[in-house]
């Protein structure tokens, strides 16, 4: 072995005790700035904790929620349209309109004790039930007549009624489903009047069908899945009921 390769050995193991040197020296400082990183991290915690202790209500948790005085002004609903959707049936969404809901107020506070009747559910059993949940409102309004501030207004009131008697939460989606669409629909804001009421006698016409139809798990469908051609039918209907009426006059 010549001193040239001798000398160039002992420099590369230098280089590589020195590489070492210096990797151990980069970890230990690696392994210090962590430390010290903790430490602040932990002095920072510490100090948080007690600031916490000090200003607790500054750091409450806070419910997402409406405000509490709005959440719990609870309307009142006639007690037959509840009484329908107690047993499932079809009932006019006047009910929960602004009109339908003053209504029921004011019936409310007017009436003198109301009796109780008898009445017989679907397995034929007898319940007592009052005078009011059998008697409808004389001032309903049919569904195809309710104009669309009512019936936007009424939907969110009538699909929390739904949830409070407990209806399957499939049913009150196939509804909620439904009722958007009708609000979606180009008929919805049609200059045409002959075919907003066609859409609105399909949305009472089905939704009373579907109701029939229910009792019978074979005749049912999915009132969500709306059918242009039965619209279309409907907007006629409407368009030779009211050309029918003008040529009378």
């Amino acid at each position: 072995m010549t001193a040239t390769t001798t000398e160039a050995q002992a420099a590369w193991q230098l280089q590589v005790a020195e590489d070492e040197c210096l990797c151990t020296e980069q970890k230990r400082l690696a392994e210090e700035e962590e430390r010290q990183v903790q430490a602040v991290r932990l002095e920072e915690e510490i100090a948080l904790a007690e600031e916490k202790k000090k200003n607790c209500s500054k750091y409450h948790v806070l419910p997402e929620r409406p405000h509490p005085t709005a959440a719990e002004d609870e309307i009142l609903v006639s007690d037959f349209a509840m009484q329908k959707l107690n047993k499932g049936l079809y009932v006019e969404i006047y009910y929960w309109t602004n009109d339908g809901l003053d209504d029921t107020l004011t019936n409310y506070h007017t009436k003198d004790n109301d009796g109780m009747v008898p009445t017989m559910g679907e397995d034929r059993s007898t319940a007592w039930v009052s005078v009011a949940a059998m008697r409808p409102s004389t001032s309903v309004v049919p569904d195809h007549n309710l104009t669309t501030v009512d019936f936007t207004q009424a939907v969110p009131h009538m699909i929390n009624s739904l949830e409070e008697k407990g209806w399957p939460k499939q049913r009150v989606l196939m509804l909620a489903c439904f009722w958007g669409a009708i609000m979606i629909h180009r008929h919805w804001n049609s200059r045409d009047k002959s075919a907003h009421k066609g859409l609105m006698l399909f949305q009472e016409e089905q939704r009373r069908a579907w109701h029939n139809a229910i009792p019978i798990p074979a005749n049912a469908w999915d009132i969500s899945i709306i059918n242009e051609t039965v619209i279309t039918c409907m907007v006629d209907r409407v368009y030779r009921d009211e050309m029918t009426k003008t040529n009378k006059i």
